[in-house]
């Protein structure tokens, strides 16, 4: 009877030991460095003017316990550029993706993506970071239009509210 007592001691214990330890490797794997993007992941332009280079960053912070290292950041697209934080954006520190859209190449409601190859974790494993961008892009752009999206586009680039 003791030995069997023993015995199932023991699987129990082991059981426990093994939950320990994948609880351990999900807790490290999820340490590193870590996006969080103040204005979430998606932009939306709204309606813009054809013509002037529509202007937005996306500023994030590193929320991870290593630096941030961005190797390179692709917009799906020629008709936008990119700027990007050159340097190791350590813990607690902030950051920034700029992205200068071409509206003379839309027309009419554009959806792009811009990929940011880093070692920054994923929110689902994938291979790299992906970051949106869309809007309506117009010859003519009247005070209709405007309210709708409820702010405009500048050809600097800034938002002014209506």
């Amino acid at each position: 009877m003791k030995k069997i007592l023993f015995v199932l001691f023991s699987a129990i214990a082991s059981v426990g030991a093994v939950k320990q330890g994948v609880a351990q490797e999900k807790a490290a794997a999820q340490s590193g460095p870590k996006f969080r993007f103040e204005s979430g992941e998606t932009h939306d332009f709204g309606v813009v003017k054809r013509g002037p280079v529509a202007m937005h960053t996306f500023n994030f912070t590193n929320v991870g316990s290593e630096p941030i290292i961005i190797m390179n950041v692709t917009p799906s697209c020629g008709c936008t550029n990119v700027e990007w934080s050159k340097n190791p954006v350590l813990p607690g520190e902030k950051g920034f993706i700029q992205l200068g859209l071409k509206t003379e190449e839309q027309h009419g409601v554009f959806h792009k993506e811009v990929y940011i190859q880093s070692n920054a974790i994923t929110p689902k494993g994938e291979k790299r970071y992906t970051l949106y961008i869309k809007g309506n892009a117009k010859d003519d752009v009247s005070d209709d239009d405007t309210k709708k999206a409820g702010e405009k586009t500048t050809t600097k680039g800034k938002k002014k509210k209506k």
